[in-house]
């Protein structure tokens, strides 16, 4: 009888939630088409999922394997050609191979910081903002701790220790950059708590976390999604920074390991640049696609930046 009053109740303050959300999703889908900046950002993000996706078509060497040329001689510092469109590192290694493969290991961790630094985010700002009281002090103390330490040394000293491995540089990032999310969301939920189909639930006795993430989770979400976005670029940056120091996973090819190699096989000396450009092009470009993307959809995700 309670949920039901609540729900009679909550239909006469607000409109349904299957009604806004298909609205939201009209305006999602829309948007590429309004926003240049949408729509570049998506583009790119589809271009780099196709060739994660197909990398063992596009590529017909493996990223790590000493190639030789049809001569039978070792295949080192050749130029770009048919053979070798990007052409070869000093050890005999296909770069065209290792740039396609490496964009898997991008979105690999570009994507699991993401989905790691929204969840973790999201729950502690719920939490601090609707409870408060010794909830609110205790985890933004927490946060507060968390941004007081150093970005990229903190990485490298726990890869450092936890080992050279990708997941441990997500751990990391996931680590540092959750309470930039988690405060906005807790700001948020400091002013969806006081509107009126919350305490119309409230009158009507649901319970505290149904009302959280039945009522007010549906609200902060969008901007779960925005600092996503902006996780993944935070993460590849991390990924390629940690790699081109030494600390990055050896047996996993990254556009971070092609530039410590192409570094230390002194590659900017001897003008090689199709060996450390088109990795850091790539990283330039799936970063500027999580700005464009959380910067065309702010709008539809914060409506008050329509008014």
């Amino acid at each position: 009888m309670a949920e039901r009053a609540e729900a009679s109740l909550l239909a006469r303050v607000r409109p349904g939630r299957g009604a806004r959300v298909a609205a939201v999703l009209r305006r999602l889908a829309a948007m590429p088409a309004r926003d240049p900046f949408a729509f570049a950002g998506l583009t790119i993000y589809a271009a780099f999922v196709l060739v994660a996706l197909f990398a063992d078509l596009l590529a017909s060497n493996p990223p790590l394997e000493i190639v030789f040329t049809k001569a039978g001689r070792l295949a080192a510092n050749l130029p770009p050609s048919a053979e070798f469109p990007l052409g070869t590192t000093n050890l005999g290694r296909d770069i065209y191979a290792q740039l396609v493969f490496g964009t898997r290991s991008a979105l690999a961790v570009g994507l699991s910081a993401a989905i790691v630094v929204a969840s973790v985010g999201t729950i502690v700002g719920l939490v601090a903002g609707y409870f408060g009281g010794w909830f609110d002090t205790v985890l933004m103390r927490i946060a507060d701790m968390a941004l007081s330490l150093p970005f990229l040394p903190f990485v490298v000293v726990l890869t450092g220790f936890l080992g050279a491995s990708t997941w441990n540089i997500v751990l990391a990032v996931a680590l540092l950059l959750w309470p930039n999310s988690a405060r906005v969301i807790r700001s948020q939920v400091l002013t969806v708590r006081e509107r009126a189909y919350i305490e119309a639930a409230r009158v009507t006795g649901a319970r505290p976390w149904r009302i959280l993430f039945i009522h007010v989770a549906p609200n902060i979400l969008p901007l779960s999604f925005v600092y996503g976005a902006i996780a993944i670029g935070w993460a590849i940056i991390t990924e390629a920074g940690i790699s081109f120091l030494g600390f990055g996973d050896s047996t996993s090819v990254s556009w971070g390991y092609m530039l410590q190699d192409a570094f230390s096989s002194q590659a900017l000396s001897r003008g090689q640049y199709h060996w450390f450009g088109p990795p850091g092009i790539c990283i330039m470009l799936i970063v500027v696609a999580g700005f464009f993307i959380s910067r065309g959809y702010e709008e539809v995700f914060i409506p008050k930046l329509r008014d």
